[in-house]
């Protein structure tokens, strides 16, 4: 169902003409088509693909899996690869600290295009896990697992990889790290297959990098891992950048684990312990910011997508439908190209990602805290396109403006809970940054220059067994020229992405209830050259009508999952997620021409077949609700992202009021309360 270079998603699926009354027929002929434009021979790579992951799962023959899937825009490609290599065939087992090592050898065909068809199987309970690729000492894809169940899942991602061209034009080390555990609960392998296919596509308009440098742990020499973890490590490099650079764009790839994963439900610091050990909360407040820095200068930032793996929130929303991105952890780019007229002098430059949160300096204000909970896992490579001659970059000093972000922030607490300690928390910040660096560099001048917003409000009741989450991050990035022969701006990136979540846990001898629901969506709009393609390729386009694309994606579902010690068979589960995903073309004149769109739907677990906005309710009465046992019974701070329980702490000290102050502070007016409710710390 997956086409080599086709579709990424799973029934249903929908074009915008498409009318409800023959959606069925038309699905139908839909995945007809697609199938009778992918090649034969892409068509049966696919096949192979999907043969060679189910000989490899340990599963019941007689029961088919379940396919998982994460809701994206196809992947278009040629009608055939012009060659194709398996990377790898792995079972990821007792994995941790063991990843797949392999050798990677160019083909023998031109190509200038990559794509690589990742198929994972897996049958058993298993926690998500992170899984991250690399070509030596450079992270080329990050990847997330589904959570599996009994009678097995299957899922496939398909992923252009042409930003990394120049890598695949050379022998590479192959590390694929997806760390994974067994015992009598934890049962699932992941079982892998990945295969690259390579195209000499000839209307191919997409110009990779001349040249990738990692900025990484380099653990490729003793076949490990190359990331980072902070802030246990310092994520810095020293490197000399080639002197014909003309154009350079450095992305990160980041994201939290551990007491991170959930950072946009983190407390402040002085109030880590308000629920003592009936909830485990961590601190710095729910606002994350990477940077960058060049020799000790701030060369730019990126507010993180708030990424939800798929034992998240409640772990019944995410199959078979998981989160957005969650089968491809994107990553930020940050345009580098003001700084080329100091980095092509020769010398070694030092470039270093951070991660910082906020530590509060009262009851209503707040600094970045250059520091978080354990753990960020990071890296960063910088792609560089070169001039054709010999010549040297010359530039300016860059002149870089970076004010202190604007931080606001207020708290309240109160009640009395069982124990004695406090039984509400809420909270609410604000934040806004503007950054820009200028220079001239070869004669024309160059400015790169961001806008973000951020605001949060987190409700915490029923000492912390009640969460409400409601959060929005909005970013504007630019890179502006007035080269004559190159339209101004060169590069635009503009993205939102708003999150609402509620979640409710009651834990017992007998039972673990764990309910809630979730509204998410991600808005992404860009133009001009980037660092990664655009996801334009193969689509009926005038040549070079188009200046960016834009894609937009929204998911929203309830959910109940309730896990009993005795009698197992009243264990349940009940569901619902919903996602919809627009992908349109920008075109001069601000004029959008829209190019793929598709709804999904799952109930209970299952694909709630022919599925559409306007259907929901019918199909909803023709599943049954399911009694399901296959999630794995994690403890509950873990299940709602409060993370692992730090070491060795048995229970915590109760407080009733934070360090800072005597009293707990309050909003000027039941007015702003009410405000800061409803819409965060949008209005303080």
């Amino acid at each position: 169902m997956h086409g080599a270079g086709g579709s990424r998603i799973a029934p249903p699926i929908r074009t915008p003409t498409t009318p409800r009354s023959n959606l069925l027929l038309l699905l139908l002929l839909l995945v007809a088509a697609l199938l009778s434009v992918l090649p034969t021979a892409a068509a049966a790579a696919n096949r192979g693909l999907h043969q060679q992951a189910l000989a490899i799962r340990a599963e019941n023959a007689s029961t088919s899996p379940l396919d998982v899937v994460e809701l994206d825009p196809p992947v278009l490609t040629p009608k055939a690869p012009d060659c194709q290599d398996t990377l790898m065939v792995h079972v990821f087992g007792q994995s941790y600290g063991k990843p797949f090592v392999g050798e990677y050898a160019p083909p023998a065909c031109e190509f200038n295009r990559v794509v690589f068809n990742l198929t994972v199987t897996s049958r058993g309970r298993q926690y998500d896990r992170l899984a991250i690729m690399y070509f030596n000492d450079t992270e080329i894809f990050r990847t997330s697992t589904a959570e599996p169940a009994a009678d097995g899942i299957i899922w496939t991602y398909i992923k252009d990889m042409s930003a990394y061209v120049s890598l695949f034009k050379e022998p590479q080390k192959i590390i694929f790290d997806l760390g994974n555990l067994l015992s009598d609960v934890y049962t699932g392998s992941f079982n892998t297959t990945l295969i690259a296919s390579f195209y000499n596509d000839a209307e191919a308009t997409f110009r990779p990098a001349d040249a990738i440098l990692p900025v990484s742990a380099a653990g490729s020499s003793s076949d490990s891992g190359s990331a980072f973890t902070l802030p246990a490590d310092v994520a810095t490099n020293t490197m000399t950048v080639p002197a014909n650079v003309e154009r350079a764009i450095f992305s990160i790839a980041a994201c939290g684990q551990a007491e991170e994963e959930f950072w946009m439900s983190s407390v402040p610091n002085s109030l880590v312990d308000t629920f003592g050990s009936v909830t485990e909360l961590y601190g710095f407040w729910p606002f994350r910011e990477l940077q960058l820095f060049i020799d000790g200068n701030l060369a730019g930032v990126a507010w993180p997508f708030p990424i939800i793996f798929t034992g998240g929130v409640v772990a019944s929303f995410w199959r078979p439908l998981v989160g957005i991105d969650a089968f491809d952890l994107e990553e930020d780019q940050i345009d580098i190209t003001p700084w080329l007229g100091l980095l092509s002098d020769g010398g070694e430059h030092t470039f270093e990602i951070r991660v910082t949160g906020l530590n509060e300096t009262g009851p209503n204000s707040a600094v970045l805290s250059e520091t978080v909970n354990s753990n960020w896992v990071v890296t960063g490579k910088l792609f560089l396109w070169c001039s054709d001659s010999n010549s040297t970059t010359t530039g300016t000093r860059p002149t870089v403006s970076a004010p202190s972000p604007t931080i606001r922030t207020w708290y309240d607490y109160g009640g009395v809970s069982a124990n004695g300690t406090n039984r509400t928390l809420e909270f609410a910040v604000n934040v806004s940054r503007s950054y820009s660096v200028s220079a001239t560099i070869n004669g024309s001048p160059y400015t790169w220059a961001q806008e973000l917003y951020f605001t949060n409000y987190n409700n915490y009741s029923s000492a912390g067994t009640d969460q409400l989450t409601i959060q929005n991050t909005s970013a504007y990035d630019t890179l502006i020229t007035s080269n004559a022969t190159i339209s101004s701006p060169l590069y635009s990136r503009r993205a939102t992405y708003p999150l609402t979540t509620f979640v409710h846990y009651i834990s017992t001898d007998a039972l673990t209830h764990l309910g809630g629901w979730i509204d998410r969506a991600k808005t992404v709009a860009t133009t001009g050259a980037a660092a990664f393609p655009l996801g334009l390729a193969g689509f009926a386009l005038e040549s070079n009508t188009a200046t960016g694309t834009r894609l937009s994606t929204r998911q929203n579902g309830t959910g109940d999952l309730t896990i009993t010690s005795l009698p197992a068979s009243a264990s349940s589960r009940s569901d619902r997620m919903q996602q919809s995903l627009e992908f349109a073309a920008l075109l001069p004149g601000a004029e959008v021409l829209p190019l793929f769109e598709a709804t999904a739907l799952a109930v209970n677990g299952s694909w709630a077949s022919g599925s559409d906005v306007g259907h929901v309710a019918d199909d909803e009465a023709r599943v049954e609700r399911e009694r399901e046992r296959a999630f794995a019974p994690k403890p509950l701070h873990e299940m709602l992202g409060h993370g692992p329980r730090r070491g060795g702490v048995a229970a915590r000290v109760a407080v009733s009021s934070p360090a800072s102050s005597a009293a707990p502070p309050v909003p000027a007016s039941g007015a702003e309360r009410r405000r800061a409710r409803m819409r965060g710390a949008g209005e303080l």
